[in-house]
């Protein structure tokens, strides 16, 4: 996905060194000796950590060390005699680097006359051979430079990095040129090379672009095409393909979704691997790569054909059999005898032709059950969103539809980000059009939501803030609804859109998408937001019934986009205290009412096909104990905490660990099990630890279903009251 990435214009030099300033904390904060800053206050201490950071940040740039590397060469501190890192590089080709760096929170890094004559200073220092002045590292390192230097006329480069956009005055670069003079008398010797902001924010950016691929694919029997793009098909080994699964992810970069883990058909695949793999070929679709460039390896000039070829494939993307990838990959790693299996392998050489690739991508994934919102991982909005997240927040944003989203302290995925976005906008209409599917989501065009939400592209503290206030309504509402009965507790089910919608109206979002490091925006937003919707919820309650009669389909409303506009004026009106008074609060419990049965929640699932075969589940240990317990253990194996949906209404959890099913208690059982969790309960309710992609439980799920029955007076199917949930 980010392989074949437009390249974005470049943020203000406010928002580069935030970014910045991010990276090179997370990267070098555990890497640099920071020692001698302990008893600083904070205010001091972090613009000391982040110009030695940032002096570590150079030396990568110039020298292509490692950040361990880079780390050990700083010295800055007390006698750096103006040096901050000397960085040496030996071998055939040795060249010494002295590193000065400025650091500036807002971008505007002064660059001194007097700072580049320390330089030079502690250059000369260095040149005569006198290295007592230096702090103990920077002796160390100052001896070992001159020792190189020593070889023979060594270059020698001054690195000055400053944060800040342009270059400094006049008099700083007369006085390293000046200086250079002095030293390069009998010769070219000494250089420098100044490091501004936009180059220190292109390589913290590159940091974290995960590394292209590259992979290697023996073609036997195989055939050639040369125009309009270069192009292979051929058979490759089982073994081979399975250690193309070595480069996890990165792999899938311009997929429209990553492997899906174990599901049924991924059971079928593997089952052929393992029983009858001479008949894989027979079977499977095949695999289809895309790539920027390939080296071809021919055995034989006159019929290569005749011969296997190798091919090394450069920026390589499998944009169509994902899923037969990691089958092989799982295959192979349970039993040999997958390796006789033969697969086809096409390989398709796009250079940097983006659409061809973007329209490849598409026409590869037809044939499968793929949708609208597949196809948004191949916007290069997407990805630039999720480089912003890692880069401003440290946090994850997943696009392509798989199993496993990031945990919600981790980040969040486009779903969630998009339903978010589409409650927070002014108009109510696009909180009433997600209210009974999520599809509307990814319609594209002047009538489709996705493009109000991401054109143009939203910035990512908007974008996580109102993820933050979307999942306090839910969580509140979750709470609420225990207190609520009929149409009351039919609104905590069907209106979180509708609700999310009018806290959004009523929090003060002035500063909703301004840079907050501290995130302290999302913090005042939450705890308002439970108090909002709990007030909300009556009111709301009231104004349907007042509006459109107390007889009215709670869950049609609140899908209606015409009725919605009305209600949400009415809402507020009430709710900024202008005429209408108290409102009762007509459906809260207000006695104790017999309890009614606990409905066998995957009967009700399955019997209304609520779900759809491969339905992504993630594991959801909501209570302490247990999260404490399974945490280890889960993080030994991400697919331990992944499954997809069976239509089946005694085991429809198809577990990613094992490609075995259970029912959603029996697999949590056997999960505490395997954890050794000594002091794990007799029983437990598993519909309401497996989370599908909208956050909601199954058991959630269910409930949903049975007061939507119950509102329409439809016949609810009996309910069993079972621990096995």
């Amino acid at each position: 996905m980010d392989a074949h990435r437009t390249p974005e214009k470049a943020p203000s030099v406010i928002t580069q060194v935030r970014q910045v300033g991010n990276a090179l904390k997370q990267l070098y904060g555990d890497l640099l000796d920071v020692s001698d800053l302990d008893n600083l206050p904070d205010k001091e201490r972090e613009p000391r950590l982040l110009s030695r950071a940032l002096t570590a940040q150079a030396v990568r740039m110039v020298t292509g060390l490692s950040p361990e590397d880079a780390a050990a060469t700083v010295i800055d501190g007390h006698a750096d005699q103006g040096i901050d890192a000397i960085a040496v590089v030996d071998g055939p080709n040795p060249h010494v680097y002295l590193v000065q760096g400025k650091w500036s929170k807002d971008g505007k890094a002064k660059g001194e006359r007097d700072a580049v004559l320390e330089l030079l200073a502690g250059l000369r220092l260095i040149d005569d051979e006198d290295f007592a002045p230096f702090n103990p590292r920077g002796r160390q390192l100052a001896e070992y430079a001159k020792t190189v230097m020593d070889q023979g006329p060594v270059p020698v480069t001054q690195v000055v990095v400053l944060m800040r956009p342009d270059s400094p005055g006049i008099g700083f670069q007369q006085a390293i040129v000046n200086g250079e003079k002095e030293f390069n008398r009998y010769g070219e010797i000494l250089d420098h090379r100044i490091i501004l902001a936009p180059e220190v924010w292109a390589s913290v950016r590159r940091d974290l672009t995960p590394e292209p691929v590259r992979l290697s694919a023996t073609l036997f029997p195989w055939f050639g095409i040369s125009s309009p793009y270069e192009s292979y098909q051929g058979v490759v080994a089982a073994e081979e393909v399975a250690r193309w699964a070595k480069s996890g992810s990165s792999l899938f970069n311009l997929n429209i979704r990553n492997p899906l883990g174990r599901t049924s058909i991924n059971n079928e695949l593997i089952r052929t691997l393992s029983r009858e793999p001479a008949l894989f070929w027979y079977f499977n679709n095949g695999i289809t790569v895309l790539c920027d460039s390939v080296e071809k390896a021919q055995q034989n000039m006159r019929a290569p054909q005749h011969h296997p070829l190798t091919l090394t494939l450069h920026h390589a993307s499998v944009v169509n059999g994902a899923q037969t990838v990691r089958s092989v990959a799982e295959a192979l790693a349970a039993d040999d005898i997958a390796a006789e299996a033969q697969i086809g392998v096409r390989i398709i050489v796009t250079g940097k032709a983006e659409e061809f690739a973007k329209e490849t991508t598409k026409a590869t994934n037809r044939q499968n059950s793929v949708g609208a919102r597949d196809f948004i991982a191949l916007d290069p909005v997407q990805a630039a969103i999720m480089e912003e997240m890692r880069a401003e927040i440290g946090l994850e944003y997943s696009v392509r539809r798989s199993e496993l989203d990031p945990p919600e302290e981790s980040g969040c995925s486009v779903v969630e980000a998009a339903c978010a976005l589409a409650c927070a906008r002014t108009d109510s209409q696009y909180a009433a059009r997600i209210a009974l599917s999520l599809e509307p989501l990814w319609e594209r065009g002047s009538q489709g939501v996705y493009d109000v939400l991401f054109r143009p592209q939203p910035g990512v503290f908007l974008l996580w803030n109102t993820v933050q206030v979307l999942r306090q309504v839910r969580r509140s509402l979750l709470e609420l609804r225990k207190r609520y009965e009929g149409r009351g507790a039919a609104l905590t089910e069907h209106g979180t859109y509708l609700l999310a919608h009018l806290v959004f109206r009523l929090l003060d979002t002035d500063a909703i998408g301004e840079p907050d490091q501290d995130l302290a925006w999302a913090a005042d937003a939450q705890e308002k937001t439970k108090t909002l919707v709990e007030r909300l919820l009556p009111v709301t309650a009231a104004a349907i019934d007042k509006l459109f009669s107390d007889r009215s389909v709670i869950r049609a409303v609140c899908s209606d986009a015409t009725r919605c506009r009305e209600l949400v004026e009415h809402v507020l009106t009430v709710m900024s205290g202008e005429p209408g008074g108290t409102v009762p609060d007509t459906y809260r419990r207000v006695r104790p009412t017999r309890k009614r049965r606990r409905p066998n929640a995957v009967y009700v699932l399955v019997d209304k096909g609520i779900l759809r075969n491969g339905e992504p589940l993630t594991l959801s240990s909501g209570y302490p104990l247990e999260a404490a317990a399974l945490r280890d253990w889960l993080a030994e194996d991400e697919r331990r905490g992944r499954a997809t949906w069976v239509n089946h209404r005694t085991k429809p959890v198809l577990w990613a660990a094992d490609g075995k099913q259970y029912s959603p208690s029996g697999l949590v059982t056997r999960m505490w099990e395997e954890a050794g969790w000594a002091d794990r309960p007799v029983a437990n309710q598993g519909t309401a630890r497996w989370v599908v992609a909208s956050g909601e439980t199954l058991a959630d799920l269910a409930w949903s279903v049975l007061d939507a029955l119950e509102e329409s007076d439809e016949p609810v199917a009996p309910t069993v009251d079972r621990t096995d949930q």
